[in-house]
């Protein structure tokens, strides 16, 4: 008689990382419980319409093992009462889904954090690591810095172990934001005026992160029951090489020229858009040593990560 398989649950199942991290945890043997907020037609989901401090979650985590917590409220900083949506989401939410996994028993809670808790560059300073102290900037940074500081008092009162991972910009199909961005201008031939940016920055292929989540739940490899990591890729590029990479896994030429980054940091100002100008212009390096000495490695080169994402997109 075969052992029963462990189940594990992903809520955000439906988005970008869901849509990879959950296929790639069934390869590993594991038995995923997909927390969506609209019916996909799969067998293995559950709807839950919004996640927040009322959430009933006592079903969905019946004979549940692990839990990879990867919903959150992203792209909705303008909307009215926006503060109470990414409170209400991203930390109360959070926090009462990790207490109901303690309560039921789950073993292992993983959150998937941002970078962002650190700020949005370091400038001038040695890559970030994981004890600094946060600076986080915007609604989603500082909401995901409440969420880790509540998880922290949650793991001293219980014995589930708690993973934080905290990746930079994740890409990969069906990413949006600068990625999507990027992709689409590059597509189009549209000349970017970065060439002249001599930064470094961060970036983390999906497939990258969906096997680090994949090795931590499988060795927690921790006496400590909260760990907090961050994660990227091997390469870490300024935002010309990365056009220029991303230009060329799409087959096209990489249409860049030189503007003052002065200049150019004056005009997205602006403009109102200081998170694209940090996103960009500025450097984000991540010291993943710690990440590394787990025994994980991030396969999936830049190049590699950025064809299959492309690849996948054309399909």
């Amino acid at each position: 008689m075969s052992a029963q398989k462990r189940i594990v649950l992903v809520t955000g199942a439906s988005g970008f990382v869901g849509r990879h991290v959950a296929p790639a945890l069934m390869r590993e043997g594991w038995s995923v419980r997909r927390a969506v907020r609209g019916p996909m037609g799969m067998d293995d989901e559950v709807v839950i319409k919004s996640i927040g401090p009322d959430t009933d979650w006592a079903q969905v985590l019946d004979g549940v093992d692990a839990v990879v917590h990867l919903a959150a409220r992203v792209h909705h900083k303008h909307e009215e009462h926006a503060v109470q949506l990414y409170r209400d989401v991203n930390i109360t939410g959070t926090l009462h889904l990790a207490r109901s996994a303690a309560k039921a028993g789950v073993r292992q809670f993983i959150f998937v954090s941002t970078v962002l808790v650190h700020g949005r560059s370091n400038e001038g300073r040695a890559p970030f690591s994981e004890d600094e102290i946060l600076t986080p900037r915007g609604l989603y940074g500082m909401s995901k810095a409440a969420a880790e500081a509540g998880l922290r008092t949650l793991a001293r009162e219980s014995d589930m172990k708690i993973s934080v991972i905290r990746p930079p910009l994740v890409y990969g199909a069906g990413a949006k934001g600068n990625f999507a961005l990027l992709t689409r201008a590059v597509n189009l031939g549209l000349p970017l005026p970065f060439a002249a940016i001599r930064n470094h920055r961060a970036f983390l292929a999906v497939q990258n992160l969906s096997s680090f989540i994949s090795r931590r739940l499988g060795k927690p490899d921790s006496a400590s029951n909260f760990d907090v990591f961050l994660v990227a890729d091997k390469e870490q590029v300024s935002t010309p090489e990365f056009i220029e990479r991303l230009a060329k896994a799409s087959g096209k030429r990489p249409r860049l020229f030189g503007m003052s980054p002065k200049l150019l940091s004056s005009l997205l100002v602006v403009l109102g858009r200081q998170d694209t100008h940090d996103s960009l212009i500025g450097s984000l390096e991540l010291d993943i040593s710690k990440a590394i000495a787990t025994g994980w490695q991030p396969d999936v080169s830049l190049d590699e990560g950025l064809r299959l994402a492309l690849t996948a997109q054309d399909d």
